[in-house]
């Protein structure tokens, strides 16, 4: 049975882990918002299709899925990924759904976050968003594990990276922004992710990618290949408004240490040639008062740093770049020397506003 703790998971010596540590499995959620979504949702769900397949030759996948589009998830997803009923707003399980810890003894336990779409009413991207935030709850009911509730606190999984080992890193264009947590500071909102991650330093930079509609989540820009070790998006062209926020972003994390003392080493990771809407993705898209708009030659937020970690493997996305899909692969290659590095074509998930990494969820062993 799963209980909602009234304790912290500092108290109770809870850690989140490291994407790179053993997963039991990866979550995912179906899209099919139609104001999201272009063409009723049928190319995305079809890159959510490809990225499930691919998670699931290297650990178990579970799609949730709205009652209106189970059967059809049913029949576009394999006997081998687990598809269950669960009612939701959009697709993101990075962000709405749990932050899984363990315990001094391997136990389990998942953080529910409270989730309000990127914003609230401030600068949200859609709006209900209520089913969204029972999410966290829910995979925690189905998977029989406690929860740590924080009912005063924004936060999305994207928003934050973890070492395992006590260093965290996130964004202040992010968690301080006006639609997360206006009422703590940020020093209280740095105290808050040491009780809740069970993080010994939060180290700070300035932003995100470039026009990342979530204020700039850090999953988007940077992530832990291990300990000590964090890959960086980066670009060389210094007129593109990416190369600011990359440089940064480098000064910062080669001034600081980690938790454990170490100097932290930078791999430069090349964002794609950008990518724009067309004409027609743009026109494919339902309008909706509450939705942020998909308008031709808006340039999308894509980065190959938004890539997951599977146990084995590392599914990254590709948006048939002739030069730096390939120049990612190797790096990735060469970074993850003892994993199989698989691409999925992820134009799809890119128009819905994320990526790989936005759209799933570890559930450590």
């Amino acid at each position: 049975m799963s209980k909602q703790l009234k304790s912290k998971p500092r108290d109770d010596d809870y850690r989140m882990p490291g994407e790179f540590e053993d997963h039991k499995q990866c979550w995912m959620l179906w899209p099919q918002r139609t104001d999201n979504w272009r063409l009723g949702a049928k190319p995305a769900q079809r890159a959510f299709a490809d990225v499930a397949h691919t998670i699931a030759k290297f650990e178990p996948v579970t799609m949730c899925v709205s009652k209106e589009q189970y059967g059809n998830a049913r029949e576009m997803l394999a006997d081998n990924i687990r598809v269950i009923e669960v009612s939701n707003d959009d697709a993101w399980m990075r962000d709405c759904g749990p932050t899984f810890l363990k315990g001094p003894n391997g136990q389990v336990r998942g953080v529910d976050w409270k989730f309000n779409a990127w914003g609230g009413l401030v600068d949200g991207l859609y709006f209900p968003w209520d089913q969204d935030d029972r999410i966290a709850r829910k995979v925690c009911e189905i998977e029989n594990v406690d929860v740590f509730k924080i009912e005063d606190f924004v936060l999305e999984g994207g928003s934050i990276h973890v070492d395992g080992e006590g260093t965290c890193i996130v964004t202040e264009e992010c968690l301080l922004s006006e639609g997360r947590n206006p009422h703590l500071d940020k020093g209280q909102i740095e105290q808050t992710l040491k009780d809740y991650l069970n993080v010994e330093k939060v180290i700070w930079i300035k932003e995100g990618i470039y026009n990342d509609e979530t204020n700039g989540h850090v999953d988007n820009i940077l992530c832990f290949a291990r300990p000590g070790e964090v890959l960086l998006a980066w670009t060389d062209d210094e007129s593109d408004p990416q190369y600011s926020r990359s440089l940064s972003a480098l000064k910062i994390l080669e001034s600081e240490m980690d938790a454990k003392g170490r100097a932290i080493k930078v791999h430069k990771l090349h964002i794609p040639t950008p990518i724009l809407i067309t004409k027609e993705e743009s026109e494919g898209v339902d309008a909706v008062d509450g939705t942020l708009p998909r308008n031709e030659g808006d340039r999308q937020a894509a980065s190959y740093i938004n890539f997951y970690i599977a146990n084995g493997g590392i599914v990254f996305p590709i948006f048939n770049d002739p030069i730096y899909d390939k120049l990612a692969e190797e790096t990735l290659k060469s970074v993850f020397p003892n994993r199989e590095i698989v691409g999925v074509f992820a134009r799809e998930i890119i128009l819905g506003g994320g990526n790989i990494h936005c759209i799933t969820q570890q559930q450590p062993k």
